[in-house]
């Protein structure tokens, strides 16, 4: 196998250094992901954790989109608003669990990161975000929170 590998590269350099450097990324991005304090979970977990522990759901998405439809007693707050921890009403509760939501469910390590730096103790970014939710049929609210 490694014979034929050889003169493929030898042929192939810009394929095979992309290659490599896909391959290094993917590496780096798990193992920073395997030793961040801020967790991705699933809807189930999601659920689980508002339903038993009373988590705070935050979602980043803009006013206009949050209230076009999202999770019901979600909190909106900005991203920039997290980074500038203009927190409101979830201030109050850092011991709870905090589950932030975006569209798509990516761009939220930064805002989850400013979270823990404010002393949040537990934060979770959900899978998928709220496509991943309305995708499975859960319910949505339209109030004005």
């Amino acid at each position: 196998m490694l014979q034929e590998i050889m003169p493929f590269v030898s042929k192939h350099p810009i394929i095979s250094l992309v290659w490599v450097a896909l391959l290094i990324s993917v590496i780096v991005l798990t193992v920073k992901g395997l030793f961040s304090k801020v967790k991705t979970i699933p809807r189930s977990t999601a659920i689980a954790l508002i339903n038993k522990e009373e988590a705070i759901v935050v979602d980043t998405r803009t006013r206009d989109d949050f209230r076009r439809g999202h999770i019901i007693d979600a909190v909106n707050l900005t991203p920039s608003e997290i980074k500038d921890n203009n927190l409101g009403e979830v201030e109050k509760h850092k011991n709870r669990p905090v589950i932030l939501v975006s569209a798509n469910g990516m761009e939220l390590v930064k805002p989850a990161e400013s979270l823990l730096k404010a002393g949040f103790e537990r934060v979770f970014v959900l899978k998928d975000g709220l496509s991943g939710w309305t995708g499975d049929n859960l319910p949505l609210s339209r109030s004005k929170k």
